[in-house]
């Protein structure tokens, strides 16, 4: 099955929101996800195009500058995996992050998932106006594998 990007973009007051992988400014995505910071996750540069390849990204942009970013990882039926939800510190606190989060949910190859996940340090609050929620009892535990 193709999928092609028909997702149209959306206005929120000055913003953009966009999933369209070709207006992503790569450089400020390698930076928020490669390159040693709080955010990083520590990819190699060299596996770094695969992240945007194999992934339904979503940016924001202010005046043609993006301004935050997030991604899906999906088969499109049984699991979604949220990650990587980044505003530019200067741009926070101005209802972007719950925009990209209604933006990220309506797009139309994540309609009827039947389980959403997510690992986050921080930022709960936001997530669990969107359904997210600790399982602190639940038997399956997250469980990682760090290949070399």
């Amino acid at each position: 099955m193709t999928y092609r990007q028909t997702y149209a973009d959306m206005a929120f007051g000055d913003y953009v929101l966009s999933a369209n992988k070709k207006k992503l400014d790569l450089q400020y995505v390698y930076d928020l996800l490669c390159k040693p910071s709080r955010y990083s996750t520590g990819v190699p540069p060299e596996r770094f195009p695969f992240i945007i390849q194999h992934s339904i990204c979503f940016g924001v942009y202010h005046e043609g500058k993006q301004i935050a970013f997030s991604r899906v990882i999906t088969d499109y039926s049984e699991f979604a995996s949220l990650w990587d939800v980044i505003v530019t510190e200067e741009y926070r606190r101005q209802g972007i992050g719950k925009a990209l989060m209604k933006y990220i949910f309506a797009h139309p190859y994540l309609q009827g998932i039947f389980r959403w996940f997510l690992m986050t340090e921080d930022a709960h609050g936001l997530y669990q106006k969107y359904g997210f929620k600790s399982e602190a009892y639940n038997p399956y535990v997250m469980m990682k594998v760090n290949a070399g």
